[in-house]
C-alpha cells in the first residue's frame, strides 16, 4: 500500500512541474524515488540473490538528501562486489547505513547505487561491500520499475549505464 501511495505521489509530481533539476518537483522526486526503491526490499522477488555480470568499471551513486557521486566496481577474493564510493556524505563509520544496487525489473540494466543512512536490513543476501576511507557498509540489490522511480528530467541517479543482464 505504501509503495502504491508513494508511487502514485511520484507520478502527480512529475505530471504537475517543470521537472528541471532544482525545481520543487525535483526535490520532492529525490525524496520520494529513494523511498520507493527502499520499500522494494520488501518483496522478496525484487531483492538481488547474485550481483549481476557485466558491470562497467563506474556506477553513478546517491546518498538521499545529501549529494550525488559515483563508485568505483570492483571485487573482492571471493568474487564479491567491492564498491568504492567517491563524493560527499557517506555514512559515517559506526553510524550504520548500507546500499542497494538497482537494477531496472524490465531491461535489467544496473541504474546505479542509493546509499541509506539507516541500520541494515537483516536476512537479505550481501551482494558485497560499498567503502569510503575507513567506512564500510554493507550492499543488497533491488529490481525497481525504473520509470516509475526516476524522471528522465531530472534523472535519480544521473545517467544509466549498460550493464550485461
Amino acid at each position: 500500500m505504501r509503495a502504491t501511495f508513494a508511487l502514485t505521489v511520484l507520478a502527480l509530481v512529475a505530471a504537475c512541474g517543470t521537472g528541471r533539476t532544482g525545481s520543487p518537483v525535483c526535490g520532492l522526486a529525490m525524496v520520494v524515488g529513494p523511498t520507493v526503491i527502499q520499500e522494494q526490499l520488501a518483496d522478496a522477488r525484487m531483492v538481488l540473490t547474485d550481483a549481476p555480470r557485466g558491470l562497467p568499471q563506474t556506477l553513478p551513486a546517491r546518498v538521499p538528501g545529501r549529494a550525488q557521486g559515483s563508485v568505483l566496481v570492483g571485487y573482492d577474493q571471493s568474487r564479491n562486489l567491492v564498491l568504492g564510493f567517491q563524493g560527499e556524505g557517506f555514512p559515517l563509520a559506526g553510524a550504520g547505513g548500507y546500499g542497494l544496487l538497482v537494477v531496472d525489473d524490465t531491461s535489467q540494466r544496473v541504474q546505479g547505487v542509493v546509499i541509506y543512512e539507516s541500520p541494515a536490513p537483516k536476512d537479505y543476501p550481501k551482494l558485497g561491500t560499498v567503502t569510503a576511507g575507513d567506512a564500510s557498509i554493507p550492499l543488497f540489490g533491488v529490481r525497481v520499475d525504473w520509470a516509475g522511480v526516476s524522471n528522465p528530467k531530472c534523472p535519480l541517479l544521473g545517467d544509466s549505464v549498460k550493464a550485461a543482464p
